[in-house]
């Protein structure tokens, strides 16, 4: 998969793109990464890729003409039957979530576009850009963070790039924990500053090791984020045991805390 990115500060990415374990993404071509600076299209002796905001206000606004040829330049270089859709990255968009990022992840790739400033001009925005994608309710100083949570979290998804294939099976908001939160985990040694590690891990016994960690995992869930239990609920994840696993947790409805009873989790 390719993804053009269009960024004033390509420089930022470097760090990503050659750190980790995700640079073999990178490195083999598996994600394939290019920058295109709209400073580069721009006219003038400047080259200026911003200006004042119509109706006054604070901060500037990117140009819509230098991001159009910038565009161009990029479409007549991918030549695609069916042209890559352009992504902003800005607060009305779509939350980028592991259901996203998967489908992302088996894709062709995109456009993405880093805005700065205040923005960019909404006669660019109506008319070329196909799909905006926001990491929450707060606001950068540009898109290029958003565009690198992207990047990693496409590029570990993608075949052999992970030490071990399965691994990312087991990441928070996967399918295959039915969407929920992941189970703690622990390491060497078996006790540290008078903690143990827990019985059940050290049983040997997977049938009670997955248990272990299922009913962990639903106790997170319950604690921290009870909408993706009860999303788990409505697409009929839970077995009985997991419901009996959470009623004796104390997940009942509760008029002080929104229906988690967190003194009993």
């Amino acid at each position: 998969m390719r993804f053009d990115i269009i960024t004033l500060f390509p420089e930022l990415f470097e760090p990503l793109l050659t750190s980790g374990i995700t640079r073999r993404a990178y490195e083999s071509g598996l994600v394939d990464v290019h920058f295109w600076n709209p400073r580069d299209h721009a006219e003038g002796n400047y080259r200026r890729v911003d200006d004042r905001s119509f109706g006054g206000g604070p901060g500037m606004v990117m140009l819509a003409e230098p991001l159009f040829k910038c565009l161009t330049a990029i479409r007549a270089e991918r030549q695609e039957a069916h042209p890559a859709p352009l992504v902003l990255f800005s607060p009305i968009g779509q939350v980028l979530s592991h259901a996203v990022v998967q489908k992302w992840s088996h894709s062709a790739g995109a456009v993405m576009l880093c805005g700065r400033y205040e923005g960019v001009d909404q006669r660019f925005i109506d008319q070329y850009v196909d799909q905006q994608i926001s990491l929450g309710d707060f606001v950068l100083s540009g898109g290029e963070i958003a565009a690198m949570a992207l990047l990693d979290a496409v590029a570990r998804l993608q075949p052999g790039v992970l030490n071990d294939e399965g691994s990312h099976q087991q990441d928070s908001f996967n399918p295959a924990l039915d969407g929920l939160l992941d189970s703690p985990h622990f390491t060497r040694p078996e006790v540290w500053q008078d903690c143990a590690v827990p019985a059940a891990l050290m049983s040997g016994h997977h049938a009670q090791i997955a248990r272990w960690r299922r009913e962990q995992s639903l106790r997170l869930s319950a604690l921290h984020r009870p909408e993706l239990l009860e999303q788990a609920r409505l697409s009929g994840k839970l077995s009985r045991q997991d419901e009996a696993f959470i009623q004796q947790l104390g997940h009942l409805t509760s008029s002080d805390n929104g229906g988690v009873d967190s003194k009993k989790l």
